[in-house]
């Protein structure tokens, strides 16, 4: 039996990646109590006590995985308000090693990072796994210091097995409404207010799209996959591999709102931080894990369909625009 833990459960990501475990029949582990991870002391005992809970239901015979999609973290981030977010991957490090019995039996770790932060700085035309990364942001350097945790982790113990999915940009129902983050959920969170949108980057800007569950299915595929090939420390870039253009984008939502959005070109801080031209291919594992997906027009008009529904459930009429209906 495999038995799965993911951090970051309510977020877009890890709970996409609890609805492809399920799916797919493996047993999910849950903490006893939502963790506080503004509280260092209370988010260490917590932490304790959550492994220890894991590694009791976790039989000799059994594979554990651990997927960690934890994290506020954003391209604007300053680096004091990331730092607590490797203190906490750390000291889920310490726990797992703590463990004796955990620890003598198979396991894999899978961490999400960020290949648009990673790689924000490199001028090659495709960017794969042989790309060096070229960070330009604090969230990026956080980045890559957590993935050395992973592979620090992963070579100090024979019996594990670690992936370091570097994914592209993600989209899909359930985007928080508090990170400043998500071009397309902002897009059609504005357009049903009829408000205007801004947009800090030129229209020819190339982005990588991909929807949730397609990152998540590959996920754990690509983990799964590593552990009977590849074990150690692995990494893969996660994208569709469909670069797709912020004018192309906004037409994609015109068609299916049958309106011009209002768009609001501006400069800001954080353009020059963004490569403009950002492609990416996977040579890791090719033959064993291809990343499905979803039409990106398909996605936005299930992305518009979800926030409408959002709005009505919260009862957010002022400015609705009632021709979203329409999509």
């Amino acid at each position: 039996m495999t038995l799965a833990w993911v951090l970051g459960s309510r977020g877009l990501l890890g709970a996409a990646l609890c609805r492809v475990l399920q799916r797919e029949g493996t047993a999910l582990f849950f903490p006893g109590e939502l963790f506080c991870w503004d509280n260092g002391p209370q988010l260490a005992a917590q932490m304790a006590v959550a492994v220890q809970a894991f590694a009791s239901q976790v039989a000799p015979a059994d594979h554990w995985e651990i997927y960690w999609a934890a994290g506020v973290g954003t391209m604007s981030s300053p680096a004091d308000d990331l730092a607590p977010e490797t203190q906490a991957l750390s000291l889920l490090l310490r726990c797992l090693s703590g463990q004796p019995r955990l620890m003598a039996t198979a396991g894999t770790l899978a961490f999400a990072s960020s290949a648009g932060a990673i790689y924000a700085g490199s001028v090659e035309e495709i960017i794969t796994e042989n790309t060096l990364p070229m960070p330009t942001t604090a969230y990026a350097i956080e980045k890559l210091g957590q993935e050395d945790l992973i592979r620090a982790f992963a070579m100090a113990n024979r019996r594990m097995t670690a992936l370091i999915a570097r994914i592209s940009t993600l989209y899909g129902p359930g985007q928080s409404t508090g990170k400043k983050q998500g071009l397309l959920a902002h897009i059609a969170r504005n357009m049903l207010r009829n408000q205007p949108i801004q947009i800090y980057v030129p229209y020819d800007t190339i982005r990588d799209y991909l929807a949730t569950d397609d990152a998540a299915t590959t996920l754990v595929s690509a983990s799964r996959t590593s552990r009977e090939i590849a074990p150690g420390a692995l990494t893969r870039i996660i994208a569709s591999e469909q670069p797709v253009t912020i004018a192309e984008i906004i037409s994609i939502f015109k068609r299916l709102a049958r309106r011009a959005p209002r768009i609001v070109t501006s400069a800001s801080r954080l353009s020059a931080l963004y490569a403009r031209r950002v492609q990416f291919r996977s040579i890791a594992l090719p033959a064993y894990t291809r990343t499905p997906t979803q039409s990106l027009i398909v996605g936005i008009a299930e992305l518009m369909k979800a926030e409408r529904a959002a709005f009505v459930r919260a009862g957010d009429w002022n400015g609705f625009d009632e021709r979203a209906n329409e999509v």
